[in-house]
């Protein structure tokens, strides 16, 4: 039962997804193993969307480390746990809490036994800054505890980068990037060395904007149409100037009709916008309301449309909120 809802949440997911981002990219897919172990490294630039791209446009049926403190209230926590989520805790949550650390890692060992998949984002904290933050070394405990406890298991890891053209928009592009698989086949004594090695292959997929000049480069990538979300398109700018394929400039006009005949939707995310204080978390709030509540919206409008004297408005109001969500684009930032 558990099995079926994830895989029909899933499939959700990935509908709303496609629905929500103009176009999501995935490269190198290829590099995505099978029946192994599975530790899967990734920047966390975008809250939640990150790993909802990463559970919809990958197989591996993931379970997720998050941060313990959205684990609280106990329907939460049940309600995570149902999604595969499990909690880490960190000093800032008490230094008495770190403790219970050990048995979520033993949960991963399991899960990892039976060749399953641990996603971690190993910054440790999430950032709208397109740049790669130094890595902390849990997925090293997870892999070596693993092989420590079942020495016949082959654990590899997966690194991952995710990078956006506006983390805070709908309307935009999404590209996940899948690099090589990195083997761990070192002794414990040497996870420094596997750290540093998961941090040069994170660190060579995602898009990267020196901090020294962060704001200067980032204007003028933008001004210069080049696409935010490819490293060697920025890298190559940035290093040359040239631009050898420039994104679709976009007015944001679809954008704003899209605005207009979903309004009971984006009123409710003004109202709700004042009170989200990281702005890392406006892609994830617009979304998990366009999520719940668009059908909701949609059905009205079909009732509306076969059941009262507005029919023919409601009718071309459905129409058009589908075509202006499908045509939605919105430029980069």
């Amino acid at each position: 039962m558990k099995y079926l809802f994830n895989y029909i949440l899933r499939l959700l997911v990935k509908i709303a997804l496609k629905g929500y981002f103009k176009r999501i990219i995935v490269d190198g897919k290829e590099n995505i193993p099978k029946n192994t172990p599975v530790i899967l490294v990734a920047n966390h630039q975008n809250a939640l969307i990150d790993p909802l791209l990463l559970a919809t446009h990958t197989k591996l049926n993931p379970h997720f480390l998050t941060r313990a403190s959205v684990f609280k209230k106990s329907l939460a926590a049940k309600a995570l746990d149902y999604i595969r989520m499990l909690p880490v805790y960190r000093v800032r949550d008490g230094f008495s809490t770190i403790q219970q650390n050990q048995q979520i890692f033993d949960k991963t060992y399991e899960i990892l036994k039976e060749n399953g998949t641990v996603i971690i984002f190993a910054e440790g904290s999430h950032s709208l800054i397109r740049n790669l933050r130094p890595l902390s070394k849990g997925f090293t405990r997870m892999a070596f505890g693993l092989k420590e406890k079942y020495p016949e298991t082959e654990p590899v890891i997966l690194p991952v980068a995710l990078d956006y053209s506006a983390h805070m928009r709908s309307g935009s592009r999404a590209r996940l990037t899948f690099g090589k698989v990195i083997p761990v086949d070192m002794p414990s004594s040497k996870s420094g060395l596997l750290t540093k090695s998961v941090e040069r292959a994170v660190k060579e997929l995602v898009v990267e904007i020196p901090d020294e000049t962060y704001e200067q480069d980032l204007a003028r990538l933008i001004e210069n149409d080049v696409d935010l979300t490819c490293r060697a398109e920025v890298q190559l700018f940035l290093e040359t100037g040239q631009v050898p394929n420039p994104v679709t400039e976009t007015s944001g006009l679809f954008n704003k009709l899209m605005k207009i005949f979903h309004f009971p939707l984006y009123f409710l995310w003004l109202w709700k916008k004042s009170s989200v204080k990281d702005p890392v978390f406006s892609s994830t709030w617009k979304f998990l309301i366009g999520f719940a509540l668009a059908p909701l919206y949609y059905f009205l409008l079909i009732w509306l449309a076969m059941n009262t004297v507005l029919g023919t408005w409601a009718l071309a109001f459905l129409i058009m909120a589908w075509i202006t969500l499908i045509a939605n684009t919105n430029p980069q930032e």
